[in-house]
């Protein structure tokens, strides 16, 4: 499928009221209010196209950006491709889903996250800590430094409160949630460490959204006996 078809196809599927909610949690104006359902339909329609991904970022649609984060080819996305899309993301379901995404499903994803986690940027910081959540969802316990997972969980639990940056609380509080739901030799840890955090408040432009209560959301998990399984992709 080509660009311009693409486009006029995600322009059919869109709600101007889907899209005048988008908007209200930050979403720019280039937005046609694509269900993330529909855009996974046109995704199997055309396929997996790296080549279309990348271009169909660059029109700057944040419809267009999202279905380019599911689209794109996450074994042949380079580092300098992540770091584009982590600066120019529009608002953050690209910034903290699409490209944080597509980056831990990447071989880039540690080192990025390392990295973006100090960004002064509050889309890059969040993406990196988002980062790190969907690459304790996909990979093995035993793939993972779960000594660095434990420096990061000491790190938020010292930092998340006293953080300024609205989306990297948020984020740094679902970081915890993903440790306490995916690695399990560091449930007990994440849960005493969202313990110790307790409520992280988060101004949500003022929609109903909330931020999860970790100790809440791991229990949740915890009784559905789904503690340790893993994904098949931090995409969704």
């Amino acid at each position: 499928m080509q660009l311009k078809e693409m486009m006029a196809e995600l322009e059919k599927r869109g709600s101007e009221s889907i899209a005048k909610t988008f908007r209200r949690h930050g979403a720019p104006e280039s937005t046609f209010g694509v269900k993330v359902a529909d855009m996974k339909l046109l995704l199997k329609k055309a396929g997996k196209d790296h080549a279309l991904a990348l271009q169909l970022w660059d029109t700057g649609n944040a419809d267009a950006m999202y279905l380019a984060g599911l689209m794109a080819d996450a074994q042949k996305i380079t580092t300098r491709d992540l770091e584009r899309w982590a600066k120019t993301a529009s608002w953050q379901m690209l910034s903290e889903y699409s490209v944080a995404g597509v980056a831990a499903d990447s071989p880039h994803g540690p080192a990025l996250a390392r990295k973006w986690i100090d960004d002064k940027q509050e889309k890059v910081a969040s993406a990196g800590w988002n980062i790190w959540s969907g690459l304790v969802s996909v990979r093995e316990d035993s793939e993972l430094d779960l000594e660095e997972l434990e420096r990061l969980l000491a790190r938020v639990e010292n930092e998340v409160q006293a953080e300024k940056r609205q989306r990297v609380r948020y984020t740094m509080n679902g970081f915890v949630v993903a440790v306490g739901c995916f690695v399990k030799p560091l449930h007990a840890k994440a849960v005493a460490t969202a313990k110790r955090i307790g409520v992280v408040t988060v101004e949500m432009g003022g929609t109903a959204c909330k931020v999860p209560l970790a100790t809440d959301y791991i229990a949740k998990v915890k009784s559905a006996g789904r503690i340790g399984k893993k994904r098949k992709s931090a995409r969704c």
